[in-house]
């Protein structure tokens, strides 16, 4: 990681970013407990931990991650991110993109409303996704 994405999660976590992640990580553990939930507990984990840290890293399908086609890119991963969508999607969405907006007033605010627009468009379809570092998701040149 950058010296700037470090200091840049550390600004993060500092003025807001933690409680983002710790309110995903609580939200994981009841879905987990309620055991209908455990396919959307994997996403809200996968939220919490990019939300925790989201400067100098990205999101990719798991397919193209690893190289290979996944269950939760398929057909199951489309049905469980239109459930996703429809019953917390898209008001996560709009949580983020009212953060977003509200940052972007602001030159200091720029990078973490870019953050805030990266955790809505995860918000809205995060089944079958994985976070890597930046230098993971640029593919090698053949």
């Amino acid at each position: 990681m950058s010296p700037i994405n470090l200091v840049l999660n550390i600004l993060w976590i500092v003025f807001g970013g933690l409680p983002i992640a710790l309110g995903w990580a609580i939200a994981g553990i009841i879905m987990a407990l309620t055991i209908v939930g455990l396919p959307w507990a994997r996403a809200a984990f996968t939220m919490a931990f990019y939300a925790l840290a989201p400067f100098g890293r990205h999101v990719m399908r798991s397919d193209e991650a690893e190289g290979h086609p996944t269950i939760s890119t398929g057909p199951l991963g489309t049905i469980g991110n239109i459930i996703w969508v429809l019953l917390v999607g898209w008001w996560l969405a709009l949580e983020h993109l009212a953060f977003a907006l509200a940052l972007a007033v602001t030159v200091i605010g720029l990078p973490f409303a870019w953050a805030h627009l990266k955790l809505a468009g995860l918000s809205l379809w995060p089944v079958g996704m994985v976070i890597v570092s930046d230098s993971e998701a640029v593919p090698p040149r053949s």
